[in-house]
C-alpha cells in the first residue's frame, strides 16, 4: 500500500513503512525528479512557473505562492495515499517544518481523505518510542489484514 507520512520527509517514518513492504509517499522522491529534470535551470530553486498554478487545486489563490508551490508537491502525494501516518509535535530534526500553514493544510487534507490514519505524538522517552514503533507496526498489520 501507499502510505503518506507526515512530516513528509521523515526518514524515520519512511524507513519503518518501507521495512514492512509498503511504499512511503515522501517528498524526497518528488524533489529528486525536480532537481534532475533538465528543464529546471537553477536547483535548488527548483520551482517552475506551473507549480504554484498546480497548487491552486489544493489552496486558494489568496494563499501565498510558497504554500501553493509546496502543495503542488504534497497534494498529489496526499491524493495517492491509501493510508497515512501523522507524527505530531515532532522536533525540527525529525522532518521539515517548512511552512506552518502548509503543514496544517497537509494534515487537514489527509484527515479529510477519510483513509485509515494513525496519528501519534512524537515520543520523548525510550518507552514511548517502543510504544510508537509498536503502534505503527500494528497499524500496518491491520492494513495488510484488511487488504489481504
Amino acid at each position: 500500500m501507499k502510505i503518506a507520512i507526515f512530516p513528509p520527509n521523515s526518514l524515520i517514518l519512511a524507513d519503518l513503512v518501507e521495512r514492512r513492504g509498503h511504499e512511503p509517499l515522501v517528498i524526497q522522491k518528488e524533489i529528486k525528479k525536480k532537481v534532475t529534470d533538465p528543464e529546471i535551470d537553477s536547483p535548488p530553486f527548483n520551482i517552475t512557473e506551473e507549480d504554484p498554478i498546480r497548487g491552486l487545486k489544493y489552496a486558494a489563490i489568496e494563499v501565498p505562492s510558497g504554500v501553493r508551490g509546496r502543495m503542488s508537491i504534497f497534494g498529489p502525494l496526499i491524493e495517492e495515499a491509501d493510508a497515512a501516518i501523522i507524527m505530531e509535535e515532532a522536533p525540527f530534526g525529525f522532518g521539515c517544518i517548512g511552512c506552518a500553514r502548509t503543514n496544517e493544510l497537509c494534515v487537514f487534507q489527509l484527515r479529510k481523505r477519510g483513509i485509515p490514519t494513525l496519528e501519534l505524538k512524537y515520543p520523548r522517552t525510550r518507552e514511548e518510542t517502543i510504544d510508537v514503533v509498536n503502534k505503527i507496526n500494528n497499524f500496518l498489520d491491520e492494513l495488510e489484514a484488511q487488504n489481504g
